[in-house]
């Protein structure tokens, strides 16, 4: 297979003063990069990603895990160079990358950037985004119209930078004669529909007509944000009888989180230490055996207690955040017990950041109170469909 024809274009957008994307063109290499993060740091971001795919790929392994192997590097500069600079903390970028190989494309995907293919002139999204409300569509909580105006529809799950070491989705395409791709950032999906994004591509005389009047088409309905679009067109003796790959996943995924709890309560027990009875008698002083029957009732009384109150801990709930920000249910008491055991397990994380949540509602999500199962759910599931309210 080979490219006859591509092109990369972008747009700051009507709203945006400036581009946080940014894109790389270098046949048979193409990626599409969205920063986020205040003060040009979103900028920053998606630069030293599309930077690192500048500096190739690397020798050995399949073409996805080199792919996969460049976007966990560019993941360790950003999220090092957002320690250091506290104007840059927290930046972040997508990053949807591809790269012609022989009869193949590979795919390595992070964020809410999209990779979509044109055959025998029907549109397919072969990415899934790492986002919220994507998240809440897989869970049957939402519906793909209700997705489209949710008002948490731009938070992303997944992104290179915001933490140590990320999950990047690859897979593996088999081309066609003929075959079309569009990667593009979420500025043109989330003001274009897909129905609409196949009839501008197919209906254009060639690749930079469509890729403009995509950005026109994203610009008339708002332009709320940068939009970037790359084209480009493959021919050739594919196979057309052949199946493709299946998507798989790279191994550097983060550790599970650890939930926090409002307080940590360290309560320390010093074990009684039986002492043996000293008694007199004529000249000589023997020492008596303790007497363990008292002591082993209190054992068994103490186990009890505590695997009665274990219990009923079980059938409480409370809401609260994860290690990494997102507000999650957990079950038990909001503290941790002796020797450092937790008292509560994490039941639930909804992938809320509360850092999202509006300040007037978080006091309910930090208070930690008590609730039942059926309340504590209800809570996060009105928080994740934007109708967050005091309770």
């Amino acid at each position: 297979m080979r490219i006859v024809e591509h092109v990369a274009l972008t747009d700051t957008g009507r709203q945006r003063r400036g581009n946080e994307d940014s894109y790389f063109e270098a046949p048979p290499l193409f990626a599409v990069a969205d920063g986020m993060g205040g003060a040009q740091a979103g900028e920053v971001a998606s630069h030293l990603a599309v930077e690192c795919l500048g500096q190739g790929l690397g020798d050995g392994a399949s073409t996805e895990e080199r792919l996969a192997r460049v976007a966990h590097a560019a993941n360790a500069r950003i999220h090092e160079l957002s320690r250091r600079d506290r104007e840059r903390a927290g930046m972040g970028t997508t990053l949807t990358a591809v790269r012609v190989d022989d009869d193949d494309l590979a795919v390595a995907h992070v964020g809410d950037s999209r990779l979509y293919r044109v055959r025998h002139g029907e549109l397919e999204r072969l990415t899934r985004d790492h986002t919220l409300v994507q998240a809440l569509i897989d869970q049957g909580k939402l519906d793909e119209a209700s997705a489209a105006v949710h008002p948490q529809r731009s938070v992303i799950t997944r992104a290179l930078g915001p933490e140590p070491a990320v999950e990047v989705d690859t897979q593996s395409v088999r081309l066609r004669d003929g075959d079309m791709f569009l990667l593009c950032s979420d500025g043109l999906t989330g003001m274009v529909d897909e129905e609409t994004l196949g009839r501008i591509v197919t209906g254009s005389e060639g690749l930079r007509e469509a890729g403009e009047r995509l950005i026109d088409a994203a610009n008339a309905a708002g332009g709320r944000d940068n939009i970037t679009v790359v084209l480009f067109r493959v021919e050739g003796e594919g196979d057309a009888d052949a199946d493709e790959q299946p998507t798989g996943a790279s191994a550097a995924v983060a550790a599970p989180p650890r939930p926090r709890a409002a307080s940590e309560v360290r309560a320390s027990r010093r074990q009684p230490r039986p002492a043996g009875a000293e008694v007199s008698g004529g000249a000589r002083r023997r020492r008596r055996r303790p007497r363990l029957a008292p002591l082993v009732a209190l054992v068994v009384i103490l186990g009890l207690v505590l695997t009665g109150a274990w219990l009923a801990s079980r059938q409480v709930f409370f809401v609260g955040t994860d290690d990494q920000g997102r507000v999650a249910v957990f079950r038990g008491l909001p503290i941790s017990g002796p020797f450092g055991a937790d008292m509560y397990e994490t039941f639930y994380v909804s992938g809320v950041p509360l850092a999202s949540v509006p300040r007037a509602g978080r006091n309910v999500i930090t208070d930690h109170k008590l609730r039942s199962h059926a309340d504590a759910s209800d809570l996060v599931d009105q928080l994740e469909l934007g109708k967050l309210a005091a309770k």
